[in-house]
């Protein structure tokens, strides 16, 4: 069951739902879940978050972490490590500061630190802790070491926290970290490998963490550097000149990202460590022959200067999820499901005939279609709802 979120605004709020039905309209915004809170949300650009109580470390947990059970790739060349520090620091000498995810042996950290930054190193397995530890006692303060998986900070299950699960709240406070505001420029640079078997779902819970402006993104436009695999970075980067690839993930992470292909490097470059910190060989002939694609993703500074909001983002989520459950239809056709407002008067307002298809907008195209139906003005009823819609985060 949907209900309006409790805290929106009131022009956020459910407009008209007084008996059980198929579809809820709504007037605009976003209609959530019971069980997720709707709190430390920018309204404006230039928001400052207020920071919630942290919840503190336990000694149990609902759930038992096994960082062990999950495949993690490490950089275990020090030549691509040499080549990342290229294109991230170029000729600086200033001492810059990058959040490394999941470092593990720790060969890209001591090519940073080489290059006179600072790094902070979350590492997720306890094995590397140690040499890390002794690392960041030769470099004069200038690595933190914190035992801690950045792509699983503030995860949507409740209940005690233990480490290395905790909240950006936690991580950040206790680094000394604060909130910048979003028409600044990126407070840190993290970097990382998307973790191979979950990799869709992570990209998943960064956009919804960035266009809701929760976790790291309430710190402001955090700049991330990942190692993702080819057939993802396609996918992200596709277009209409790409249709068998474009997808509504290749939208969200175009309107909400300058997108920047670093680097091209092979899967032999990279390794697996066994439960005893040995360098494991790799196993399957298409992980080898697959390559990992370095990218950089900005978020745009005017991402929430328009009528996309962190409050109404889910409303554009589920219109691209929906348009794109049939990609190859007419967008007319999807219209009918998605809004009450006459479907030929909106395509007349962002400039399309009745026969472009889904795979034929532009992630433009998608951020004006948004704009327009929210805009609209002669109808108080601007968005209809479907009742099995599922949340954007599996």
């Amino acid at each position: 069951m949907w209900v309006p979120g409790v805290g929106l605004p009131s022009r956020l709020m459910l407009s008209a739902l007084t008996r059980a039905a198929r579809f809820c309209i709504l007037k605009s915004g976003a209609v959530r879940r019971m069980d997720v809170p709707v709190v430390n949300r920018r309204g404006l650009s230039d928001y400052y978050p207020h920071l919630m109580p942290s919840v503190g470390f336990g000694k149990s947990s609902s759930r038992v972490y096994r960082c062990r059970s999950e495949t993690k790739r490490y950089i275990t060349s020090p030549r691509v490590a040499e080549t990342l520090v290229r294109i991230l620091r170029g000729k600086r000498k200033s001492c810059q500061l990058f959040l490394e995810c999941n470092p593990g042996p720790g060969i890209l950290t001591r090519a940073l630190l080489e290059s006179g930054a600072k790094v902070i190193a979350l590492e997720s397995d306890k094995t590397f802790i140690p040499q890390l530890k002794s690392l960041g006692k030769k470099v004069n303060g200038r690595l933190e070491v914190v035992y801690c998986d950045f792509f699983k900070l503030d995860p949507r299950s409740r209940g005690i926290l233990t480490p290395p699960i905790m909240t950006s709240d936690m991580l950040f406070q206790y680094l000394g970290i604060e909130a910048q505001p979003w028409s600044k420029g990126a407070p840190l640079k993290a970097i990382g490998i998307l973790p191979p078997k979950n990799e869709r779902n992570a990209l998943w819970k960064l956009l919804h963490d960035l266009y809701s402006c929760t976790s790291v993104y309430k710190y402001g436009r955090v700049e991330l550097n990942l190692f993702i695999t080819e057939k993802e970075c396609r996918k992200i980067m596709a277009n209409p000149q790409n249709p068998g690839l474009y997808q509504a993930l290749s939208v969200l992470c175009q309107i909400a990202c300058g997108i920047k292909l670093l680097h091209t490097e092979s899967c032999l470059s990279f390794g697996t460590y066994t439960a005893n910190g040995q360098l494991a060989k790799q196993k399957h002939r298409e992980s080898l022959e697959q390559n990992l694609c370095f990218i950089q993703l900005t978020p745009h500074k005017d991402l929430f200067t328009g009528t996309l909001t962190p409050f109404n983002y889910d409303v554009f989520f589920h219109m691209l999820r929906q348009c794109f459950m049939k990609r190859g239809a007419r967008l007319i056709d999807h219209l009918h499901s998605l809004s009450p407002i006459d479907a030929m008067h909106i395509l007349k307002q962002i400039k399309k005939n009745k026969d472009v298809r889904v795979i034929d907008m532009y992630p433009e195209d998608f951020q004006n279609l948004f704009e327009t139906i929210e805009c609209y003005k002669d109808d108080n009823y601007k968005w209809l709802y479907d009742d099995f819609m599922e949340d954007v985060i599996i």
